[in-house]
């Protein structure tokens, strides 16, 4: 196995920490490792216990140390877009080098001229985003790199996220023992990945529901265009039922899991199922079709909420439709629920990766995606830091000056550099 083609994501969400450890071969990615726990300490995509989420990122590494027989030490981290602010910069410089061919110092200069911008004391930069450069006169470039110009501009997005939720989350990776190789907004590397090339393009919102919050974002033009989160998930749901039904929040889950589904009209009346009432050796007896009220009406609501959502960022048309995925979305008849609320087209997304086909594991593999696809933009060796028994990682050979520099249309080393700042003013 070349582990210079190994990749491990970290996805810390507010129902499950997940790790996935996949190889890249030929762009295709084969999962070998998965671990995936409880989350613990965590509430609606915020640290609120480091020590509960530190023993919780522990407990998912190992998970998939053993499943592999690799050690951890560093990985691709997802940040949640709560609190995510997305600014237009610009950055300009002048060519370098007699030849005035652009080459990857160049991007890298003009890159760090975009970020050079002062940002509000409590946000923190995580991603850039390159829309289009421009060269001279000539515009609406992708890829500058070989061009010949005397003047270099970049149109661009900052990604800033709140300081103290990055620091936090930056603490409880270091704690449990591993370092950051990339740091990624979720749901940038997970909606490149979950959609397709047209609903980048078209203008498509992404919707990955989760436990504790739902996460909107925007794609038009190819680009990330608005985030947004709603403080309401699937824990919500399981919690409806807990209560309805006079059953403990586990087993609320396991019903919600097994028997449950969103649409009203395609419930089985036939389908029963026992329930154990909480605190007595009692049970009682319920349909799918009963459940399915209740899992409805709140699922009609968080639909409701993401059309308000939506309203709020400014969005008035989404002709690719939407995009669900998250794990609420495994749920029967929710696809049919988001058409009827929102009067789009609708799509759900799951990975097709053997133990990963399940959309709660689109952040995960989006992330291995997305960081494989810069290095190879940029010409990066993909080489983590992992050990398997007494196999040592080959070390990378003649590193080019991108590499050196790692420069990122996702995340600069700049943007490293400052998770460094972070762990040694806060852990020396």
């Amino acid at each position: 196995m070349n582990h210079q083609d190994i990749y491990i994501s970290l996805d810390i969400g507010s129902s499950s920490i997940k790790v996935l450890i996949g190889e890249m071969s030929d762009r295709q990615l084969h999962v070998i490792g998965v671990g995936q726990v409880k989350s613990n300490g965590i509430r609606r995509g915020a640290i609120v216990d480091i020590d509960a989420t530190v023993q919780s990122i522990k407990k998912a590494i190992e998970q998939a140390e053993r499943m592999t027989g690799l050690k951890i030490e560093e990985v691709v981290l997802g940040v949640p877009a709560n609190q995510t602010v997305l600014q237009p910069v610009k950055g300009v410089v002048a060519v370098n080098g007699d030849g005035r061919e652009i080459s990857d110092d160049d991007l890298a200069r003009v890159l760090d001229s975009a970020e050079s911008i002062a940002t509000p004391p409590e946000k923190e930069i995580v991603n850039l985003l390159p829309k289009r450069y421009t060269v001279d006169l000539l515009s609406e470039i992708k890829d500058p790199r070989g061009m010949i110009g005397t003047r270099l501009e970049v149109d661009a997005t900052l990604v800033m996220t709140s300081k103290t939720l990055l620091h936090n989350v930056l603490r409880c990776v270091e704690r449990a023992g591993l370092s950051v190789r990339e740091i990624y907004l979720q749901p940038l590397a997970a909606g490149y990945y979950a959609l397709t090339e047209d609903e980048r393009n078209q203008g498509t919102a992404y919707i990955d529901l989760g436990g504790g919050s739902t996460t909107v974002a925007v794609f038009e033009d190819g680009l990330l265009t608005h985030t947004g989160i709603i403080g309401m998930g699937g824990d919500q749901i399981t919690k409806d039922l807990s209560i309805v039904l006079e059953t403990s929040t586990e087993q609320a889950e396991k019903i919600k899991k097994q028997y449950g589904h969103a649409f009203l009209d395609d419930a089985s009346d036939d389908q029963l199922f026992e329930v154990k009432i909480d605190g007595t050796s009692m049970t009682q007896q319920f349909s799918q079709r009963y459940i399915a009220e209740i899992i409805g009406a709140r699922v009609e609501e968080i639909f409701e909420y993401v059309l308000d959502e939506l309203s709020r960022l400014g969005v008035r048309d989404l002709p690719g439709g939407i995009v669900l995925t998250g794990g609420v979305a495994a749920l029967e008849g929710i696809g049919q629920v988001a058409r009827q609320v929102m009067q789009l087209r609708v799509r759900i997304h799951t990975p097709d990766y053997i133990g990963v086909r399940d959309p709660g594991f689109t952040t995960a593999v989006g992330l291995i995606r997305y960081a494989h696809s810069d290095d190879e933009f940029y010409g990066r060796s993909s080489e983590m830091q992992t050990v398997s028994g007494s196999i040592q990682p080959t070390p990378p050979k003649n590193k080019s000056n991108a590499t050196e520099k790692k420069v990122d249309h996702g995340n600069k080393t700049t943007i490293m550099d400052k998770a460094k700042k972070f762990f040694n003013n806060f852990f020396e």
